[in-house]
C-alpha cells in the first residue's frame, strides 16, 4: 500500500479512484504518564510517554484507513492529512484521512 501526502505517487499512474477514506481512534492520558508529565512540567523536556501514545495512535489511526482503502481495492491513498483534537477532559483523537486510489 503506498501512502503520500501528495497528489499522486511517483512513477505511477492513477488507474482507479474509489473515493474518500479514513481512520481515527481516541485516546487517554494514562495516570502514570500524568505524574511524569507533571514532573517534567517543572524541569522541562520531552513528555516522552505521551509522544509514544500519539505515535501509538497515529499508526493505529493510519492501519484503519489503510484497511478501508483495502477493502475497496486501493492500492494507494494519496493527499493524506492529519488531525487531532480534544473529544474529552484527558482524551484526544487521532484522524487521519486521504484519497484511495488503485495505481499501475
Amino acid at each position: 500500500m503506498f501512502i503520500t501526502n501528495v497528489q499522486s505517487v511517483p512513477g505511477k499512474t492513477i488507474v482507479d479512484h474509489f473515493g474518500l477514506v479514513s481512520g481515527s481512534t481516541v485516546r487517554a492520558k494514562h495516570i502514570g504518564r500524568d505524574i511524569m508529565a507533571s514532573f517534567k512540567n517543572i524541569v522541562g523536556g520531552e513528555l516522552k510517554g505521551y509522544s509514544e501514545l500519539l505515535d501509538e495512535a497515529r499508526k493505529q489511526a493510519t492501519e484503519r484507513m489503510t484497511d478501508q482503502a483495502k477493502s475497496l481495492g486501493a492500492n494507494a491513498v494519496i493527499n493524506v492529512r492529519y488531525s487531532t483534537s480534544s473529544v474529552a477532559q484527558g482524551a484526544s483523537e487521532i484522524y487521519v484521512y486521504g484519497t484511495a486510489v488503485r495505481v499501475e
